[in-house]
Parts: C-alpha cells; sequence; structure tokens
C-alpha cells in the first residue's frame, strides 16, 4: 500500500494536471504506514 501510494504520488508530482493523485498518494502511505506499524487481529505482523 506504501509503494502504490509513493508510486500516485510521484506521478500526481510530475502531471501537474493529475493534482488529485498527490492527495490520494500521502493518504495511502499514511494508512500503510499506520496498518504497518499498529498490529491488527493481536499479531505482529510486518507487511511492506
Amino acid at each position: 500500500m506504501v509503494g502504490l501510494g509513493v508510486i500516485l504520488l510521484i506521478l500526481g508530482l510530475l502531471v501537474n494536471s493529475l493534482s488529485m493523485l498527490v492527495t490520494i498518494g500521502l493518504v495511502l502511505i499514511v494508512v500503510g504506514l499506520i496498518l504497518n506499524f499498529i498490529p491488527i487481529g493481536g499479531s505482529t505482523r510486518r507487511v511492506w
């Protein structure tokens, strides 16, 4: 999820008309990092 967010962020920065991709990319990065560091279901799995 973080990787997809980075790709969308880069695409949004390269193409000025796709500024919505920057927002979506940032949201995906934040959500991906939160899900990575907060264990869900009681397990301490790390998904990159």
